[in-house]
Parts: C-alpha cells; sequence; structure tokens
C-alpha cells in the first residue's frame, strides 16, 4: 500500500498537471480566438481600403494596382491578394496573383463576409467579400484574401511563447505541492519522533503539541505506551522474581551435594545436571527477557561502555590463567539492544573464549556500513565447520572435558535473535582458534 507521503505526492502531481493541462488548452484556444480575431480584423480593414479606393477608378479599375500600395500585393503568390469584379464578369486582380482568380461566396452578398477558399497552387484563403453598388450605379464585388499560414505561423509563435510560462507554472505548482506535503506531514513525523522518545523517557505525549485531527490518535498512543510499558515492566519483574525463588532452592541443592561430596559420595552426575537446569533457567528467562524487550522498546546502550566493563572482569579471570585478553574497539559505539542483554550475550561468548583458549583471547569492536560487527576470537581448538550447527543447538556440547552446560552459545543466539541481529562461527585467521562474530543491525 502507498504510504501517506507517495498518495499526496501522486495526487499533487495529477491534481497539478490536470490543472495545467486544462488551463493550458484555455489559454490556447483563447490565443487562437483572439489571433484569429486580430487576423480577421486586419483582413476587413484591407477590404475596406479596396473599397475605398475603388470607388474613385470604378472608370479604369486597372489603376488600383497603384492606387492599393502594398508590396505583398506586388509580388506573386505572395499570399496577399485582392479582386474585384464588374457585373458583366470582368475581373482585376492584384499583381501577386498573377493568372490565377479568387473564388467569390455563393449568394454574392452585400455585406461584409469573411469565408475560407483556395487560391493558387491549392493555398488556404481567408477571404473577405461584398457586392457594392457604387454612387455612379456600378456593381462590384470586391474581395480581399490572406494565406492562413500567416494565422497558423502567429498562433504557433504564441503559443511557444507561453510554453516555457506554463512549464515554469507547473514546476511552481510541483514545489507547492511538496511544500504541502512537508507541511501536513510535519505533525506525523513529529509524533514517529516523539513515540521513540516519549518510550525511552517514559513520558507522555501532550495532545495540544499536535493538529486537532491527530489528537485522538495521540490520546489513543498514550494508552498503548502505557499499556506496553506495563507489559515489559511487569514481564521484566516476573523473570526476576522467577530468578531470585529459583535461586535459593539450587544453592541448597549445590550445598548438599558439596556435603554429600565431602563425605565420599559420587555426585558428578548431579552436580552436571543441576549446572544445566541453571543453564537452562537463564536461557528461558533471558528469551522472556529479550521478547518482551527487543519488540517493545527502543533501548539503547552504549556499547563502549559495557566492552570496557566486560574486558576488566573477564581480563582478571584470564590473569589468573595465565591468560591474556586484548581489546581493540571503536570508541563512541551504541546498538539498539537492552544493556542486560549485550552484555550477557558478550559476556557468554567471552567465558567460553576464555575457558576453551590455549593463552590469548581478542575482542574488536568496529562500525559498519549499516551495522556493528564485534568479534570474539581465540587460540583455542577452534570448531569444525561442519560442526558449527551442533555447537549453536541448545545444549550441544561437542568436548565434555571442560565443566560448562552447553548453552552459551544457544543463548546468545536466541538474544540476538529477538533483536534481528544474528551470531556466525568461523576459523580465526590470525589467531587459529574459533571466531563468534557478531553482526547487529543500526
Amino acid at each position: 500500500m502507498l504510504s501517506l507521503r507517495q498518495r499526496a505526492l501522486l495526487g499533487g502531481i495529477a491534481s497539478g498537471a490536470v490543472s495545467v493541462g486544462v488551463g493550458t488548452l484555455a489559454v490556447f484556444s483563447y490565443i487562437d480566438a483572439r489571433v484569429s480575431n486580430r487576423f480577421d480584423s486586419a483582413l476587413l480593414d484591407r477590404h475596406t481600403q479596396l473599397v475605398v479606393g475603388l470607388n474613385v477608378t470604378t472608370e479604369n479599375p486597372d489603376a488600383l494596382r497603384d492606387l492599393i500600395f502594398d508590396p505583398a500585393y506586388g509580388t506573386p503568390y505572395s499570399g496577399r491578394y485582392w479582386q474585384v469584379s464588374s457585373a458583366d464578369g470582368v475581373v482585376f486582380t492584384s499583381r501577386s496573383l498573377f493568372d490565377e482568380v479568387i473564388a467569390e461566396p455563393p449568394g454574392i452578398p452585400d455585406i461584409p463576409t469573411l469565408w475560407d477558399t483556395s487560391g493558387p497552387e491549392n493555398e488556404v484563403l481567408r477571404s473577405a467579400f461584398q457586392k457594392i453598388t457604387y454612387e455612379d450605379g456600378t456593381v462590384w464585388g470586391v474581395s480581399v484574401a490572406e494565406s492562413q499560414a500567416q494565422l497558423v505561423a502567429e498562433r504557433r509563435s504564441a503559443q511557444k511563447s507561453l510554453l516555457p510560462v506554463f512549464g515554469l507554472v507547473g514546476l511552481i505548482g510541483l514545489a507547492g505541492s511538496l511544500f504541502l506535503i512537508s507541511v501536513v506531514l510535519g505533525p506525523l513525523r513529529k509524533l514517529r519522533t516523539d513515540v521513540a522518545h516519549r518510550w525511552d523517557q517514559d513520558e507522555d505525549l501532550r495532545p495540544t503539541d499536535y493538529p486537532e485531527e491527530v489528537s485522538p490518535l495521540v490520546e489513543d498512543l498514550n494508552q498503548l505506551l502505557r499499556r506496553n510499558r506495563e507489559i515489559v515492566s511487569g514481564s521484566r519483574r516476573q523473570a526476576a522474581d522467577l530468578a531470585h525463588a529459583l535461586k535459593t532452592p539450587t544453592a541448597i541443592l549445590r550445598n548438599e551435594l558439596v556435603t554429600l561430596s565431602d563425605a565420599g559420595a559420587v555426585t558428578d552426575t548431579a552436580q552436571e545436571a543441576l549446572d544445566r537446569i541453571d543453564a537452562q533457567l537463564g536461557r528461558s528467562l533471558a528469551r522472556l527477557r529479550a521478547l518482551n524487550a527487543a519488540d517493545l522498546t527502543h533501548s539503547r546502550t552504549n556499547l563502549s561502555n559495557s566492552i570496557e566493563r566486560l574486558a576488566r572482569l573477564f581480563s582478571a579471570m584470564a590473569d589468573r590463567e595465565g591468560k591474556s585478553l586484548q581489546i581493540d574497539g571503536d570508541p563512541g559505539l551504541w546498538v539498539r539492544m537492552d544493556t542486560q542483554d549485550i552484555e550477557e550475550i558478550l559476556g557468554n561468548l567471552l567465558d567460553n573464549a576464555v575457558k576453551w583458549c590455549r593463552s590469548a583471547v581478542r575482542l574488536t569492536a568496529k562500525r559498519k556500513q549499516k551495522c556493528i560487527e564485534i568479534s570474539i576470537e581465540d587460540d583455542g581448538p577452534g570448531i569444525p565447520e561442519d560442526a558449527h550447527r551442533e555447537a549453536l543447538r541448545s545444549g550441544g556440547r561437542l568436548d565434555t572435558s571442560v565443566v560448562g552446560s552447553g548453552l552459551g552459545l544457544a543463548i546468545a543466539v536466541d538474544l540476538l535473535k529477538a533483536y534481528d541481529a544474528r551470531l556466525d562461527l568461523d576459523r580465526s585467521e590470525s589467531l587459529g582458534g574459533l571466531v563468534c562474530r557478531i553482526v547487529i543491525p543500526t
């Protein structure tokens, strides 16, 4: 479905095109009428001149050629002609007609009559004719004609001179439509921006900040925003309560297993099962938190600060085991993720890297086109390419020689999916071990 902007733009272009088109036709029609009227008026004026001239030369009509002075009348087939015919059929013409004559309208009208006829070489003429009886009793048919090519040329000249004007009018109309669209859609753009901002700031929108047509929508959005905040906060609170409620029983079980182990009982299997229970609970709580946060919030996290905080923690862990952690990150990185979620993802991956590396771990965070890429690589044994899918599967463990639940990567994948991000596994070219590459859209 077309957006409001597209609809308004297309509607403005269509209405502008129709308006300019209709206006152009109307003006051109008016211009054609004015040019035709002016052409006919000039033709009638020349007819009057010929009538007056013939009045003094009825006895010698040939003298009209010298009396009516116009260079066009003396040039053969110039497109401008005159002709007089006596009652007995004798015809006298301008030199421009050469050996041709102009047809007279039927009925021999005694008032000036304009009509279209043909001339020399099938030239289309506009002719003015009148049958006149002079004081000496002679009757003459007086014709003046001019080629319509001149009329067409004048029309085209007038139309061409106006085309740039109409083009400019069309551009002004389009610019006006764009400006009107910007003004009309301005409150909607402001509303979209304010919704995201008010969500982050936990504030309500003020209906008085928007036009009256948008105010009812703003009030509904306020109710929706409040409801969404309640859903998110309630879900997170329930997750925290559940985690707290389960923490005490698992701690008691773990202490009992330690007591039994000190008494000589074999508790390795029970300890591992309890670790897996803790990890599964952690994963489920993380997924619940992410599903209620990613789609319903517009959280932003200072990734650079989170990396620095985690680097201090895991550097100390690596130092105790005689290993090193190197951090290489661009400054001022921000991601559209909840702080707790991104730190849990990075914490799980760093924990795995420190656990499995031989001596070195490197974290790299770079800003790229339309995304932020985070790479965590180590010099450990790595994971074969055909085992990447198994490693990302819930609880998939490729090696049980190191204590763990096998859910670290799966938890990271679940959290990243909630934010339309992804986790890729590959082999580190520089360290030779595993590289976990996180791609987060910006």
